[in-house]
């Protein structure tokens, strides 16, 4: 979130002066670590007896499981981990220079570590963090040398490591910052900022400020705050004068008008940023930035979601936290370009499920218009199974995760996060919880879905088979647990806005005809459902006064119209945007969950393609094809024209969309099934330029146009009509592959070790067509001015070792993801095949303010 501001770009403070020198507040601290990994039974060693042989040099964000190898050995507790065993004991160690002035204060600010950490500084135990999510940070000043190198060194006890669902990584995974301030001082995430009465004329802009007095006297500051629009002009400012005590702090209220505000929205995200100085004694003691956007959220039980006033859809993905290849480091520009993908699909909200997200994250999130759902927490006073879904079943030293630590450490880490978070305009909810009425188990058997002999309904789409009163005499008589799931949500909600009441609370609610019963449901603003569609008239009209809306749900088309029918519906979060490793349901081979949109390596799918068409505007097209023995439909021997075999089957679809191709390669005369997924009112479809009819979206009732065609090599064409204009979508029949071709999202990478590139490998046949339909083997050739992090084809069943330069295509494309080092210049990527045509691309590296030398760096 904050765009920090540097004042030299010193590093060592020297001790013997009075007044410390101008310095950089926040400084990059991921840089120069080194870490040894350790077996689970040497939890007693510390870093200073490991030997020098063990340790590695490495840098930040690091996750230490990803390396390891996919491994059927894993089985037992693959739902959870993805076939990765990642479990150790990891020690970090940094060597640094830092010798305060007598009048200055450091501290160490980790937005990330998994998980069950103990940092050190010198050999002095600074603290404890057992959750893998949540930021923190301690002071390092009494503990530092006044002379010579300091060691910070940092342990992370992964020996639990099915802990958490799903796939978490292991080690530093976000960034670190090394934060150095006068005495005087604005104190981490001490800055608040607010808006209200926001219109087109005026916005108040409250910005509450917490001042910090280290020194033995009382203190006279001025505190300035200066509001800069996007290009870096003051557009408003506001001072006042303050008095604080010693030792002590001083929460300050300013309030600012803003004229003519610019209003974040999804689709203009404009952010402004808050310049704010602290000056005592005609000195600047503080200087920090922070950004933030003007927006307003409401919602209502009859009207669903307002932002800045206008009523809209939340359209909607759950994201976890890992990102494929790189597990959970994730850098962000992998982030970036996920993020495109999803946004170009339609999608404007993300649901950080289950747990919190980084604020590097955010800032994308902020940047490109996406609302988010920031949840807190996947358990709570009870655990769940990691390997499955709900009540934990047998107790493991594997699996014992943060349900161990709940009751001491769930308001500190809840608050933690809203301080860190809460200047994010992206950030428009705070969920507490997600299924959390599994661990709690009158509250599912008092539904009657569970131990119910008398019910023969399905789950997903029958109505609770107990009434709202059998429901409550149920809570009533049913044995109770030590701890209450309405007790607990109670404390969540009030933790929650004693920090921040400028956003609605909710929850993920599984089992919602119970919670709503309970003071789980009634402590919440909105309460979410969870899978629940069949639920959303029964909840209206049992709850007229309560929101509700999807928290969790299938990315189908009937979720969607389910919504679209009802305007007292917000929106949902599908289930889910990007594929993820862990929660395993397939045989081996398998690294984790194909529900995404998109797959491991970015790529879309058919469900993306089908949501595109509900979301977005633009006139879209998809076309899918399969053969009609594999397919989910079949030729109605009445009409001769292609219709599903099971006309209601679409109506309870789930989360994995059926087997079709997006090629044209078959038998010639073999009838194959064409699907289309538009947004298109009508279209036509040709073969080689013959017409094979136009059809209406309207007579097809999933959604899906259908077409059956015997196979026939050439060009495949729909020209669909939107808006009386036509649009046309194309696939041609590729033949045998000749070459791969290779293609780059970035020229230019900046040597500073954080860029990222995305090069993708796409087999070809002799006109350039992609060939979807044969696989090969490519190797990727990379120079050492590069970090190669990784190579992925996007198919759950690749288990491969992501470091590697060699892999085989899913549906004729691979993905290597490459990030920039110190070095500068110009280096080449070579893509080769066995027996096919090789490509290259070229890629500049260079500082931010020179350009690179004209050196093209040797293939190794």
């Amino acid at each position: 979130m904050k765009n920090f501001v540097y004042y030299i770009l010193a590093f060592v403070i020297l001790g013997c002066q009075a007044e410390a020198p101008e310095v950089q507040r926040e400084s990059d601290f991921n840089f120069d670590w080194q870490f040894a990994l350790l077996d689970t039974g040497q939890s007693d060693l510390k870093a200073d007896k490991i030997p020098v042989t063990s340790w590695e040099k490495v840098r930040l964000p690091h996750d230490w499981v990803i390396g390891n190898q996919y491994d059927s050995a894993n089985h037992e507790f693959a739902p959870a981990t993805g076939y990765i065993y990642g479990g150790g004991i990891g020690w970090y160690k940094k060597q640094f220079d830092l010798s305060l002035a007598s009048n200055q204060t450091a501290s160490i600010l980790f937005d990330g570590v998994y998980n069950n950490s103990e940092v050190y500084l010198n050999g002095n135990k600074l603290g404890f963090h057992p959750y893998g999510y949540s930021p923190f940070h301690y002071d390092l000043t009494p503990y530092l040398k006044k002379d010579g190198k300091n060691e910070l060194w940092v342990k992370v006890n992964h020996s639990s490591f099915a802990d958490s669902r799903w796939y978490t990584g292991a080690g530093i995974y976000r960034n670190v910052e090394l934060i150095v301030t006068d005495k005087l001082h604005v104190p981490v995430w001490g800055t608040f900022i607010k808006t209200n009465i926001i219109n087109d004329q005026l916005a108040e802009v409250i910005i509450e400020t917490d001042v910090n007095n280290g020194y033995s006297e009382s203190k006279e500051v001025k505190l300035i705050h200066e509001i800069l629009d996007h290009k870096g002009n003051k557009v408003a400012e506001i001072a006042t004068n303050e008095t604080v005590k010693a030792d002590n702090n001083r929460l300050v209220i300013q309030t600012v008008k803003l004229n003519e505000p610019n209003l974040w929205d999804v689709d203009d995200p404009y952010l402004y940023t808050v310049k704010t100085k602290l000056i005592s004694d005609n000195n600047t003691t503080d200087e920090l930035t922070n950004n933030f956007g003007v927006r307003s959220i409401a919602f209502k039980a009859d009207s669903g979601f307002f932002l800045n006033g206008q009523n809209m859809k939340i359209k909607g993905v759950c994201l976890h936290h890992d990102a494929g290849l790189v597990g959970t480091a994730v850098p962000k520009d992998v982030w970036r370009r996920r993020l495109e993908v999803l946004k170009e699909g339609g999608c404007n909200a993300i649901r950080i499920a289950h747990n919190p997200a980084s604020n590097e994250f955010l800032d994308l999130c902020d940047e490109m218009g996406f609302l988010v759902q920031d949840e807190f927490f996947d358990e709570w006073d009870y655990p769940k199974d990691k390997r499955w879904n709900q009540k934990e079943k047998s107790r493991n030293n594997e699996t014992e995760g943060y349900t161990n630590y709940f009751q001491d450490y769930a308001e500190s880490d809840l608050k933690a996060v809203i301080l860190s978070h809460r200047n994010h305009p992206s950030v428009f909810q705070w969920s507490i919880g997600n299924e959390i009425e599994w661990t709690y188990p009158r509250i599912s058997q008092a539904t009657g879905f569970f131990n119910n002999m008398n019910w023969k309904g399905n789950y997903f789409w029958s109505k609770p088979p107990h009434s709202r009163k059998e429901i409550q005499q149920q809570l009533a008589t049913l044995p109770r647990q030590e701890h209450n799931i309405g007790s607990t949500a109670r404390k969540l909600v009030q933790w929650t806005k004693e920090m921040d009441t400028t956003r609605p609370v909710i929850a993920n609610c599984i089992l919602p005809s119970a919670s709503h019963e309970t003071d789980y449901g009634k402590s919440l603003d909105i309460v979410g459902y969870s899978y629940r569609r069949v639920l959303y008239d029964y909840g209206h009209e049992n709850y007229p006064d309560k929101v509700i809306m999807c928290t969790e749900n299938l990315a189908q088309y009937h979720e969607w119209k389910a919504i679209m029918d009802r305007p007292f519906i917000a929106g949902t979060f599908f289930w889910t945007g990007i594929n993820y490793l862990g929660e395993i349901r397939a045989p081996w081979p398998n690294k984790g969950n194909d529900a995404g949109m998109v797959d491991f390596a970015g790529f879309t799918k058919p469900s993306y393609h089908m949501i595109k068409t509900l979301w977005d505007e633009r006139p879209h097209t998809y076309i899918a094809t399969q053969k009609l023995s594999k397919s989910i439909n079949k030729i109605d021997k009445k009409t001769g024209r292609m219709v599903a075999k099971n006309p209601e089957k679409w109506k309870t679809a789930l989360w994995e969309w059926h087997d079709v191709n997006n090629h044209w390669n078959y038998e010639k005369g073999e009838m194959i099934s064409v699907e289309l997924y538009s947004n298109a009112e009508e279209i036509e479809l040709l073969l080689n330029g013959k017409s094979l009819g136009t059809r209406k979206l309207e007579e097809f009732e999933d959604h899906i146009y259908k077409w059956g065609v015997p196979f026939e090599a050439g060009t495949l064409t729909a020209v669909g009509k939107k808006d009386g204009k036509p649009f046309t979508t194309e696939i041609i029949t590729a033949g045998e592959p000749v070459a791969v071709q290779l293609s780059i999202d970035k020229k230019v990478l900046v040597n500073n070790q954080y860029d990222v590139a995305h090069v993708v490998a796409q087999l070809v046949d002799k006109n350039g067509n992609p060939v979807k339909h044969l696989e090969k083997v490519i190797d990727f050739e990379t120079p050492s001015y590069l970090r190669a992090l990784g190579v992925d084809n996007g198919a759950n069943t690749n288990v491969q070792p992501h470091v590697s330069r060699k892999i085989e295509t899913d549906q004729g494309r691979a993905l290597l993801v490459l990030q920039s080092t110190e070095e500068k210049g110009k280096v080449e990527i070579k893509a080769t095949v066995d027996g096919l045509d090789a490509d290259k691309v070229l890629l500049t590296i260079s500082t931010e303010k020179e350009n690179s030398e004209e050196v093209l760096a040797e293939l190794n």
